[in-house]
């Protein structure tokens, strides 16, 4: 899990003991039960991704709880809903499938867990008449799965979820930046 980078780091620090103790107790390459749940209760996630020569990306991807779903210990899926027609981490995802995904659990009992894997996209998969609004389905297969301490993640409280979020049974709402001028003639029509 770790290159020359983190081990020059290590060493320097005199961590490298731990951070060897910390995969051997920690990191796994299946989900467990409980990471199943933890992801699949979070309403939002954080994805980083880079092109074909490193330059990186990182966004945030965010749903109802359970947009996110682990089908099997060696896969994870989400979709991808309408957004704002760049496409700069799916991009990156299509000429370089290697992928990070950061979920955090905030509130009473905070909590962080990270993925790393290999992604897939597929535009007709029959999974992903599970996701109302979805567009692409994306399938990552782990390689590193490891909680990480939530010591420094903020107390805040989820009120409610976004109105962009789509749901099953509505019609999705358009954000207003969609509308302006500037925008509104190039504006392409929703896939699904």
């Amino acid at each position: 899990m770790y290159h020359d980078g983190n081990r020059e780091l290590q060493n320097r620090f005199g961590s490298r003991a731990l951070a060897d103790r910390l995969v051997e107790k920690l990191r796994h390459e299946r989900f467990t039960d409980a990471d199943k749940a933890f992801v699949e209760s979070a309403p939002f996630f954080f994805m980083a991704t880079a092109d074909a020569r490193g330059r990186p990306d990182c966004s945030f991807k965010g749903g109802m709880s359970g947009f996110v779903k682990v089908p099997a210990p060696d896969l994870l899926v989400f979709p991808d809903y309408d957004g704002n027609g760049m496409f700069k981490s799916l991009g990156n995802l299509k000429v370089n499938p290697n992928v990070g995904l950061l979920f955090l659990r905030i509130g009473e009992k905070p909590g962080r867990l990270r993925i790393n894997g290999r992604s897939q996209m597929s535009f007709d998969d029959p999974m992903l008449e599970q996701f109302p609004g979805g567009q692409i389905l994306i399938r990552i297969t782990p390689a590193d799965i490891f909680p990480n301490c939530p010591r420094n993640i903020p107390h805040l409280e989820l009120r409610e979820h976004s109105i962009y979020a789509p749901r099953e049974k509505r019609e999705p709402v358009e954000p207003a930046w969609k509308g302006f001028d500037d925008f509104k003639e190039l504006v392409p029509p929703r896939v699904r």
